[in-house]
């Protein structure tokens, strides 16, 4: 079991950047399929990138070419930079993580979870 703690959020502008960071502990996240998801109130938690064991990543649609995922398997953090940010991903942003095939949004949402962290765009 692994345990999970986001930072990095805040406020940013539109056309800003920011990078989020996600510490893991109790387990190492090399083996692991990971990714971030987002909410905001009253909507459900949606994917918004992975990344699995191997490095290979995924995105989805609204952020694509935008946001890049990555994870040092060394220091155990899995990382989310956020480049040139819309009001419309103004969210809490949540990191998680299960040992699961295919590594997919789906998959993850049996994961364990951190506490999210508040990123807004204005």
């Amino acid at each position: 079991h692994v345990q999970l703690v986001e930072s990095g959020g805040g406020s940013v502008q539109v056309g800003g950047s920011l990078r989020l960071s996600c510490v893991a502990s109790g387990d190492t996240i090399g083996r692991y399929c990971m990714g971030w998801f987002r909410q905001i109130p009253d909507k459900e938690r949606e994917g918004v990138a992975g990344i699995d064991s191997a490095g290979d990543t995924s995105y989805a649609d609204s952020v694509k070419g935008r946001f890049t995922i990555s994870k040092d398997n060394d220091k155990n953090i899995l990382y989310l930079q956020m480049n040139t940010p819309q009001p419309d991903d103004t969210a809490a942003y949540y990191c998680a993580a299960h040992n699961v095939y295919p590594c997919d949004f789906e998959g993850l949402k049996s994961g364990c979870w951190g506490r999210g962290t508040q990123v807004t765009v204005s």
